[in-house]
């Protein structure tokens, strides 16, 4: 095990941003030799604040997300209201519409969509990659020694998804990709995802990344992983350069990201590279089979500052999130709630149902019985599957508004379990009762 780098001296000026470790289990409980041991022989679960210029995240937390400035179907007044705390936006989408220089303008992105809470944005750079390439965002991408492309041939570095154009060109100093709106050319360098991302104006954006896939073999994975060093160190300098020159603007945080696959020396060289540099906080990031998920985000968090967020990107399945938590992540986003429940996929405590399904026709029960979300409390099984029916805009609304509630919600109780001793216990009846397989 390897020890946390020390916060760097030489850190950015944060005022109006910092992070706090207000508890971890271990010290406000007695934890059985045997809990330990089941937990791989550790918890580094914790609480803790995250204070940005337009408010805190008590952490861990679930930060639901708005691609576009917008959380689909969903009033900003509603997320409000649903208990999110802070919001995530995609650089990408925004730059290329309505373009980055309108969010400026407007006084920032969550001026722009009325949300006064914080707000993260992600580089673009999974967008630029995975829309470059063809493939969808799946953190368990299955088994790939065997998978063929379009021709029949193993996939390699430099393939496409099966029936996709590539519409992204990496080198080392950035990525050309052509606009998957109109087909328009543009490039991305870490000096204008920078640039972009202090026009949004989120209280949180990550530096740009190089994004590889698990059928990239292990020396293009090295080649990505020495990319994006050298792209997160230009991000920082763009980043000190912008911050100075636009000082009547609030601070926004920096988060480095990580990559290196499923390589254990990969991801602990680059948190040893990226977490000595003057970095706010960082984002846990790449492709990664599932069942790996919590021994990767473990050796992060043995390498990366102790006194520093951690962002685990595009995670929203409840084991997942439990197991992110376990192994020290303090935040997490996913599209997933929404996107699910554009579907008629309603979450409840035990699992996913599809509330299309003939026997809710005359149910006049909630989603669930016990949720307090705004859909629980005023609508019916009966009356939501009758807008999917009926193709109404307005089911997607209700199921967006519940699922998200869903899911921020649990983690809230896990960060109230925390800190109250009770975790195991939560964590335990919670995630027995969801994979039971019982009907709703």
């Amino acid at each position: 095990m390897s020890t946390p780098h020390p916060t760097p001296d030489n850190a950015f000026p944060h005022e109006g941003f910092s992070f706090e470790i207000t508890s971890r289990l271990a010290e406000t409980a007695q934890i059985s030799e045997e809990r330990i041991a089941a937990n791989g022989g550790q918890f580094k679960g914790r609480t803790g604040i995250i204070h940005t210029p337009h408010g805190d995240i008590a952490t861990p937390a679930f930060t639901p997300v708005g691609t576009k400035a917008t959380v689909k179907a969903v009033l900003p007044e509603s997320m409000k209201e649903l208990g999110a705390q802070a919001l995530l936006s995609n650089a990408y989408h925004l730059y290329l519409q309505p373009g980055p220089e309108i969010l400026d303008a407007a006084g920032g992105l969550g001026a722009f969509m009325n949300w006064d809470g914080p707000t993260f944005t992600d580089s673009g750079g999974f967008q630029v990659m995975s829309l470059g390439s063809g493939f969808k965002k799946v953190i368990d991408m299955g088994t790939v020694a065997n998978a063929k492309g379009a021709d029949g041939r193993p996939i390699g570095d430099d393939d496409v998804a099966k029936g996709k154009e590539r519409l992204a060109h990496i080198d080392d100093d950035g990525v050309n990709f052509k606009s998957h709106i109109d087909g328009s050319i543009h490039r991305f360098t870490p000096e204008v995802s920078m640039q972009v991302q202090h026009q949004i104006g989120a209280d949180v954006m990550f530096a740009f990344d190089e994004l590889t896939t698990l059928y990239n073999s292990r020396g293009y994975q090295e080649e990505a992983l020495e990319r994006t060093r050298l792209w997160a160190l230009r991000c920082i300098a763009e980043h000190e350069r912008l911050t100075v020159e636009r000082s009547t603007k609030p601070y926004q945080a920096l988060f480095g990201v990580i990559q290196g696959a499923q390589y254990e020396d990969l991801r602990r060289k680059a948190c040893r590279d990226l977490g000595s540099m003057p970095f706010d906080g960082f984002g846990i990031g790449g492709a990664l089979e599932k069942e790996n998920l919590g021994t990767i985000v473990r050796w992060c968090a043995e390498e990366l500052p102790e006194s520093k967020p951690r962002h685990l990107l595009g995670i929203s399945e409840p084991d997942d999130i439990f197991v992110g938590i376990e192994n020290g992540v303090d935040t997490f986003d996913c599209v997933s709630p929404t996107r699910v429940a554009r579907n008629a996929a309603i979450y409840s405590p035990t699992g996913r149902y599809n509330v299309t399904n003939a026997r809710f026709k005359a149910d006049f029960s909630p989603l669930y019985e016990g949720c307090d979300c705004y859909t629980c409390q005023h609508y019916t099984r009966a009356y939501v599957r009758h807008l999917f029916k009926a193709d109404e805009r307005l089911a997607a609304t209700l199921a967006s508004i519940h699922n998200e509630r869903f899911i921020v919600k649990m983690v809230d109780d896990a960060r109230e379990a925390i800190a109250n001793g009770t975790y195991f216990e939560y964590r335990d009846e919670f995630l027995g009762n969801y994979y039971s397989g019982q009907k709703p």
